[in-house]
């Protein structure tokens, strides 16, 4: 079975956060930057800072924490972020060094 990320993107101004999981996060986070989508969410909201990203050996551990993390309240994601990322810095460039 493939690996898996669950990661969550934002805006410039940290303002709208989005949450989704993929098999290939350096194609997945290429496509929110360049708009691959035009008609999606993250386009419309520009949706182009990763802020936050978890590994899984296996695709479905990662679709299972994405369900349990959209579940939660805003305070629960806002505070996941901080306890990885607290200056909110794009990951996108670092996320080599963690895969």
């Amino acid at each position: 079975m493939k690996p898996g990320f669950v990661y969550i993107m934002t805006n410039q101004n940290n303002t709208v956060l989005y949450v989704g999981v993929t098999s290939d996060l350096h194609e997945r986070v290429a496509n929110h930057r360049s708009k691959r989508y035009p008609d999606s969410f993250s386009a419309k909201y520009n949706i182009s800072k990763l802020v936050y990203f978890e590994t899984f050996m296996m695709i479905g551990d990662a679709i299972g924490r994405e369900k349990q993390i959209k579940a939660g309240s805003r305070k629960k994601k806002l505070d996941l972020i901080k306890s990885m990322n607290p200056e909110w810095n794009d990951l996108t460039y670092s996320i080599n060094s963690c895969l």
